[in-house]
């Protein structure tokens, strides 16, 4: 292998496994009141004891090849596999989504589930949510004129079962803090973006928040946006917490301010590589590329820091022939079958590379 290719895995390292991290796996076997789930590069893991039982009603559509998400809770247990939640993962990404909601501030409709004297109780994604009363629009909030608690509560059952639009205004995984208002006033944080700020600008700002689709940065008070994962760096960005960490001071362009939000760029600062080898690879040509990450399409290959492209599955038995033939970190021969630098796409063929050395090997025997 190149140093060309030494340089590009020490610079893209498969990232760290760190504790309470959503990871993504393939279902490998199910036995019993075990799990065991493919992850990669990482190993294999595990969802067993009270993670089982817990997951059960999960679990029961689960069979070998599925894809799941799963939080990691013990790095390595005493069999040496990495012990897995299901349900921890499905509230993290619950609290992920509901940040995600917050942030675009859109209209969601969601389910009454309960109600009480002080409001209602909403289902967001099997998890809990508020909506006080003060926070209903006239046409649900309960009219008592004598302030009879329980005449309150009992007017607001009524809409135990019917769907509001709502927006999420309160969000803290920590305290469990979910609050939704069904009015249609901004809230501070959808209040305008002073207009000093303009699209182009580039700022410095601290990191907020990081969360799997990216991380938020705080400009200054009230002017906060968020730097989605794709605009982090023109690499692949498989888990935003390997590059940032809150307090972070961080430059970034901004790329779009809309509705009272803003959104910026940090790979807009540096020089688009796609550029760079605009005339260097034709289609056709044979290159050297390291596997960078799988996914139920196929293998995402990287040929140069920033440029990457995609080897299909069709190529393969199944997934499992993919991964044991294209091993993540590792560099491989491949043929480009399509490349197009202005609109950054790029697919490749490891089929065509053998079945090409193969023939030349033949070749040189046969002389």
């Amino acid at each position: 292998m190149s140093q060309t290719f030494y340089k590009l895995l020490e610079e893209n390292p498969v990232p760290v496994l760190e504790l309470d991290q959503v990871v993504e796996g393939t279902v490998i076997g199910i036995h019993g009141t075990e799990v065991y789930v493919n992850l990669g590069a990482y190993g294999t893991g595990i969802i067993y004891g009270k993670e089982y039982f817990s997951a059960r009603d999960l679990i029961r559509n689960l069979n070998a090849g599925d894809t799941i998400k799963a939080k990691v809770v013990d790095l390595e247990n005493e069999d040496g596999y990495i012990e897995l939640s299901l349900r921890e993962a499905k509230k993290a990404l619950a609290w992920e989504e509901a940040e995600e909601a917050f942030q675009k501030g859109e209209a969601i409709e969601l389910v009454v589930k309960e109600a009480n004297k002080g409001g209602l109780m909403l289902d967001w994604h099997g998890m809990l949510g508020f909506l006080p009363a003060s926070q209903l629009n006239a046409e649900h909030y309960p009219r008592v004129e004598s302030g009879d608690t329980r005449e309150i509560a009992n007017q607001l059952s009524k809409l135990i079962g019917q769907k509001l639009s709502v927006s999420i205004i309160t969000v803290n995984p920590k305290e469990g803090k979910l609050i939704f208002s069904e009015k249609g006033e901004k809230t501070k944080r959808e209040k305008r973006i002073p207009s000093k700020y303009k699209v182009g600008d580039v700022v410095e700002g601290e990191v907020t928040g990081i969360v799997d689709f990216g991380i938020f940065i705080k400009v200054e008070d009230g002017v906060e946006g968020l730097v989605h994962i794709s605009e982090m760096a023109w690499s692949l960005v498989d888990n935003p917490r390997t590059l940032y960490k809150v307090g972070d001071k961080v430059k970034a362009k901004i790329i779009d301010i809309q509705d009272g939000k803003i959104s910026f760029s940090i790979k807009a600062l540096t020089e688009n590589p796609w550029k760079k080898v605009e005339g260097k690879y034709k289609v056709g040509q044979k290159v050297e590329g390291v596997v960078i990450k799988h996914n139920k399409h196929g293998a995402l290959v990287s040929i140069e820091e920033g440029v990457a492209g995609l080897v299909h599955i069709s190529e393969f038995e199944s997934e499992r022939d993919l991964k044991e033939k294209l091993k993540l970190g590792q560099s491989y021969p491949f043929v480009i079958t399509s490349f197009d630098p202005k609109n950054q796409k790029l697919t490749l063929s490891y089929a065509q590379a053998v079945k090409g050395e193969g023939v030349k090997e033949k070749e040189e025997k046969t002389a």
